[in-house]
């Protein structure tokens, strides 16, 4: 029997990345799955590639509305979710003495603001027993330069998902995190950096692994696969670190 068999699932920021390979993977083991994006054109494309039924909604997490919004669409279309990835998220380098006031509202209100509100706005839609599973990051709790504001947003998450599983226990939703490390996804050359900044930078992070590679989306979606599925049903209020060893080194 397939793991998610009968389930509803959804993935925000579902349109790339890990997002994308957590989604296709929960699709092929029985869930109906819906992603959201703020793209339209890349939430077809991805509809498109997940296929089993799956629905895709513009949706942006910076705002709540829409946030509100894309629940109610998705529950006419497949009723009450019982999985919920809040993947959406941001990554903007830059060092303390350059980070703007800009650039800071943008990453809190996506990597935290958006994920708070992606939780609290779910919870009438959400079915008791429902596994909420939060993306942040290893760097949540290291200090690296350059990445303070984004490690900072990525602490964040890892707190509010013991404080939410505090909350829902009672109705027997799981709250857990899944913190990736250095992942080979779109988000790496979403700011327009050429192909050698790439290679550069793909060396670099690998360097930092005792694994001495970087990750594949496919690897990380098995995790949230396990947070999704009746095999984690004891795991509540925890971090899934899956880096590589890049925290320990």
């Amino acid at each position: 029997m397939k793991k998610l068999e009968g389930k509803v699932a959804v993935v925000t920021g579902g349109n790339s990345g890990i997002g994308l390979a957590a989604a296709t993977l929960f699709a092929r083991e029985g869930a109906k799955v819906a992603i959201t994006g703020r793209n339209r054109s890349s939430i077809d494309e991805a509809v498109a590639a997940i296929g089993h039924g799956s629905i895709g909604v513009v949706s942006d997490v910076e705002n709540v509305q829409n946030i509100e919004e894309q629940y109610g669409k998705i529950s006419r279309s497949f009723g009450k979710i019982d999985i919920l990835v809040v993947n959406a998220g941001i990554y903007i380098p830059g060092t303390l003495a350059e980070f703007t006031e800009e650039q800071f509202d943008k990453i809190s209100n996506i990597n935290f603001k958006g994920v708070f509100f992606s939780v609290q706005k779910a919870l009438p839609y959400l079915n008791d027993g429902a596994s909420v599973i939060l993306t942040s990051s290893t760097l949540a709790t290291m200090g690296v330069a350059g990445v303070a504001a984004y490690s900072a947003t990525k602490g964040a998450v890892n707190t509010l998902a013991k404080g939410m599983a505090a909350e829902l226990a009672g109705r027997g939703i799981r709250v857990n995190v899944v913190s990736p490390g250095p992942v080979d996804t779109p988000i790496m050359t979403r700011d327009g950096g050429t192909a050698e900044d790439y290679e550069n930078a793909k060396q670099y992070l690998s360097g930092k692994t005792l694994a001495q590679r970087m990750g594949d989306s496919e690897e990380i979606a098995e995790a949230f696969l396990y947070l999704a599925s009746d095999a984690s049903r004891y795991v509540v209020g925890t971090e899934l670190l899956i880096d590589g060893g890049m925290r320990v080194k």
